[in-house]
């Protein structure tokens, strides 16, 4: 019963660092989705300062891919283009220099006809400890739901053995 109490403790921990894990690494990032074609990008900003971090992150993922040839920019607070990144598959990342403090802009463009859906984001880099802290509680989940059934398989043992 002990180990149905301490796993049962375990899950519930684990989740509540995921949440609080989540939170902090997405705090700062800035998202948004709509449909894109030739004639319509979808530009999302976010305001990075070059004291906290000087890396950024943006990512696009195209909701229904089909083969599609998207741009992705990111333009620096003077409105210079520092990335221009194809995007070629569903889920693209990349990592970018903070050259200074200000409103950085992710365009995302279509160059095919077609309407599609996208999510897009961008923001400051996630530092390692907040990285880390997801982590852990994935694995406290994991080490939860293996002692959840672990007892089970025990349970139905015993109750084999006494039958």
């Amino acid at each position: 019963m002990m180990i149905l109490i301490v796993s049962g403790a375990l899950i519930a921990v684990g989740l509540v660092l995921l949440v609080l894990g989540n939170q902090m690494i997405l705090e700062g990032i800035n998202q948004g989705n709509g449909k894109i074609s030739q004639s319509q990008s979808l530009t999302i900003s976010a305001e990075i300062d070059m004291q906290e971090t000087t890396r950024g992150v943006f990512a696009v993922q195209i909701i229904d891919f089909k083969d599609n040839t998207l741009t992705a920019r990111i333009l620096d607070p003077s409105d210079i283009e520092i990335i221009l990144q194809i995007i070629n598959e569903e889920k693209s990342e990349k990592e970018f220099n903070i050259v200074k403090t200000g409103m950085y802009k992710l365009i995302i463009k279509s160059e095919g006809n077609e309407e599609i859906q996208v999510f897009g984001a961008i923001g400051p880099l996630p530092d390692a400890n907040k990285k880390l802290l997801g982590l852990i509680s994935g694995y406290i989940l994991v080490i939860g739901m293996v002692g959840m059934m672990g007892f089970g398989i025990n349970g139905i043992r015993n109750r084999k053995r006494s039958i």
